[in-house]
């Protein structure tokens, strides 16, 4: 039960937010973890994904779900609500093979709203979630969010023909699905409560675009470690670069800049199946008309080339090519999720007519690609954690 009410105003009016704890305290305690994270990396995480995590748990980010979904916190109603948000129950989520982090990230999130929920780890992805859980509880202060924690959150791996398959969709109120289109299709397709609701979080692209004039080496930098952490496994990640208004030299000169830049960022030996993943990579887009660098130890793909080659896939492997904006709308991919940018003027409107003709669902800055948010592929689905009653008097 959530036997607490919080008042939240915003333009559309006051909002209560009924919630088993508060809130307020939970991001405190998120945040306080922080200090005993940075003094120790645990073995199942990278360096690089631990302190994506630090930085995640800071009170400021984890404040965002509340301000975006409900507006600014008020001690007290200034006025007579006209909506109460309250929990819906059970928060089933299936997480995918390829990006392990996004497991403790959805964790973190979702403990906020203060339901019950179960995670999913994908059938050959590392334990992120279940590592971090474990390290929160024994880590957390004392309180409300430790205890909700440790009493009404799981962590599993099973089968997807395993009875828990069924049993996790017929009780959630809730279910967030991220991977394929088919896995999708399928949890969905498994009987669930009427009153439930679902998010299909599926296969997605990216992009980087560029302009010249705001291209820097602390941009390039950016770009690489956008790049690097996941490569073409992850949906945020761009698997293309675009120099708009580019000339052939130019991409040329960009691709050369990476390659120079690369071993200072990105440095760390490959394992021996990327290494001879790129090198074949590096033969199959030479054949089909790219000019491709490998980087040291064969880490990465860097192919320049024109936008009329055909797409060549290998997961370390950065197509970069010139086009107007027009032509990089042109061709965007069906499934495109997010354009990371460095624009001179991002701001200017001439962007945002350009990209109300598509189906984009983020344009941020290159930096935030892999940002991860209550709001994703264009849904609020933090929010709808929450079922809406309206109050009239």
């Amino acid at each position: 039960m959530s036997d607490r009410l919080w008042y939240f105003d915003s333009s559309a009016g006051t909002a209560a937010v009924a919630l088993p704890f508060d809130y307020r305290r939970a991001v405190e305690d998120w945040d306080s973890l922080r200090k005993k994270m940075v003094r120790q990396v645990p073995a199942e995480f990278t360096r690089d994904e631990w302190a994506y995590l630090v930085t995640f748990l800071e009170a400021d980010n984890l404040m965002q779900p509340f301000l975006d979904s409900f507006g600014t916190p008020v001690a007290d109603s200034s006025g007579a609500p006209s909506v109460l948000h309250r929990p819906r129950g059970l928060i089933a989520v299936w997480l995918p093979n390829n990006v392990s982090l996004l497991g403790p990230l959805v964790l973190v999130l979702l403990s906020l709203t203060g339901q019950p929920m179960r995670l999913k780890l994908g059938s050959s992805a590392e334990d992120l979630a279940g590592t971090f859980l474990r390290y929160a509880v024994a880590n957390l202060p004392p309180g409300e969010l430790r205890n909700s924690l440790a009493t009404q959150v799981t962590a599993e791996t099973f089968a997807r023909d395993d009875p828990r398959q069924q049993e996790l969709a017929g009780l959630a109120k809730v279910r967030i699905v991220f991977g394929t289109d088919a896995a999708a299709e399928a949890i969905h397709r498994l009987p669930h409560p009427l009153d439930s609701i679902g998010f299909s979080f599926v296969d997605r692209e990216s992009e980087a675009w560029l302009e010249a004039g705001a291209v820097d080496d602390q941009t390039l930098t950016t770009l690489i470690k956008v790049f690097a952490i996941y490569g073409q496994a992850g949906c945020t990640s761009p698997r293309r670069v675009v120099l708009l208004n580019g000339s052939p030299d130019g991409v040329r000169d960009l691709r050369d800049r990476l390659l120079e830049l690369w071993p200072a960022v990105a440095g760390a030996d490959p394992a021996m199946h990327t290494a001879s993943g790129n090198l074949m990579a590096e033969q199959w887009s030479r054949a089909l008309g790219w000019d491709p660098l490998l980087t040291p130890r064969h880490g990465a793909v860097l192919a320049s080339g024109s936008r009329e080659l055909p797409a060549f896939e290998s997961r370390m492997a950065l197509r970069i090519q010139s086009a107007t904006p027009e032509q990089a709308l042109a061709d965007l991919p069906p499934n495109i999720q997010t354009i990371g940018h460095a624009l001179e003027a991002p701001e200017d409107p001439a962007w945002l007519e350009l990209l109300a003709r598509s189906s984009v669902l983020r344009f941020v800055p290159l930096g935030q690609m892999h940002h991860f948010g209550s709001r994703w592929d264009g849904q609020e689905f933090w929010r709808q954690c929450f079922e809406l009653m309206e109050i009239s008097s």
